[in-house]
């Protein structure tokens, strides 16, 4: 790109802050109008609830601001690389993206577009289009290369469903060829393929993998999603807790994923969930004492209450396994007496001070709020940022 097609580009960074998320919506509405097919890989919530508009309004923007150096955006690059990776999205598809992108400029900005500002920004779409596919051959080529690994959707049983709490049930899944499965980093997450009939397409959704490696089975803990006024109910959730039986199968894409821990590490580390946000802590968890290091833990967990409270039992005896394990647990409203270490309310990092270390590594996951909140009082509290890990359910959002 030239230096006056690049000044183009940068020139619709004042409409993409005001105008972004409208024009992000015009996209999906005439791509998806254009080409129904693409609605088996897009998440029908997210677009409901215009979350997935609301992404690619900040992807954009954000590449537009950096588009003399789109290096500086290199992990917010890998994280989206790992999304599409395991909604199997195919270079091919990265040609049907940008022309529906650049007819959308054209027509929501109107005679504002002129030929050069939609050739320049062509080039610009291209330039990161070659950038996302180079990274995902990558990724696909890996996954592939592992020891039980593949690329694409594989069959897999359920060969048990175990119920976690009043909300969140456990499947067991295991190769329907008999084969191995592949190894994985603790944190990372694998995607389910179901035909939902009412949509009338497949729907795809990532769930965090909550139990360690073994090479025999993925375990994921799903919660049943009833939905409310801002939100559909969930289709793939409802299907797999109502439908979807022991002895079902189900396809699966490989584990992806950025949100991952190291349980060879020796300095101490606290976990921050909300809701059904602990099931990658979980593994994370069972990683660390399977390691045998002596590394201090401290486990903070917010539920609404103690019968939608997953895994509590579970993580009490892996701590006492553990033996330097701390357990502080928030419930909105307590209901009954209870142990030690619970607390009535939302999550607050305050009355855990003895959390907050300068040696100590931060892993953050729930609802955006529940993360926005604890991540900046850590800041307050002078935690450096690159010990403050996080992992949003939801569609990846491209940020400096």
């Amino acid at each position: 790109m030239t230096n006056e097609q690049k000044e183009l580009v940068r020139g619709t960074v004042p409409i993409l802050r005001e105008h972004g998320v409208a024009l992000t919506t015009y996209f999906y509405n005439r791509m998806l109008t254009h080409n129904p097919e693409l609605r088996n890989v897009f998440n029908s919530a997210n677009q409901h609830t215009g979350a997935q508009p609301t992404a690619l309004a900040m992807s954009v923007l954000a590449y537009a601001e950096n588009i003399d150096n789109p290096t500086v955006l290199a992990h917010a690059v890998n994280r989206i690389a790992n999304k599409h990776v395991s909604l199997d999205i195919r270079p091919e598809q990265y040609a049907i993206v940008g022309k529906h992108l650049l007819a959308s400029i054209s027509e929501v900005l109107g005679e504002a577009a002129s030929a050069e500002l939609i050739e320049a920004w062509g080039l610009a779409y291209n330039q990161l289009a070659g950038i996302m596919i180079g990274v995902e051959a990558d990724l696909y080529s890996s996954a592939a290369q592992k020891e039980g690994g593949w690329s694409g959707w594989r069959p897999f049983v359920v060969k048990h469903k175990v119920k976690e709490s009043e909300e969140i049930t456990s499947f067991y899944l295991y190769p329907s060829d008999g084969g191995k499965v592949a190894d994985f980093l603790p944190g990372q997450y694998i995607t389910v393929r179901l035909y939902v009939p009412e949509l009338k397409v497949f729907q795809p959704r990532q769930y965090s993998l909550s139990a360690a490696p073994n090479g025999d089975f993925y375990r994921i803990s799903i919660k049943k999603e009833h939905g409310n006024s801002t939100r559909p109910e969930g289709y793939v959730s409802n299907l797999m807790h109502n439908k979807v039986q022991q002895g079902g199968v189900i396809e699966v894409a490989p584990p992806s994923g950025d949100f991952t821990f190291d349980p060879t590490k020796t300095n101490p580390v606290v976990f921050v969930s909300g809701g059904v946000g602990l099931t990658p802590f979980i593994c994370m968890l069972e990683s660390t004492i399977a390691s045998g290091k002596n590394r201090h833990i401290t486990w903070i967990h917010g539920s609404r209450s103690y019968a939608v409270h997953a895994f509590k039992n579970v993580v009490r005896e892996l701590g006492a396994r553990h033996g330097k394990m701390k357990i502080h647990t928030f419930y909105d409203t307590i209901e009954n007496d209870l142990e030690d270490d619970f607390y009535e309310g939302y999550v607050d990092l305050e009355k855990i001070q003895d959390a907050i270390n300068p040696d100590t590594d931060y892993y953050i996951c729930g609802p955006g709020e529940f993360i926005k909140k604890h991540y900046h009082y850590l800041l307050d509290q002078n935690v450096d940022k690159d010990r403050i890990h996080f992992e949003e359910f939801g569609p990846a959002v491209l940020v400096v």
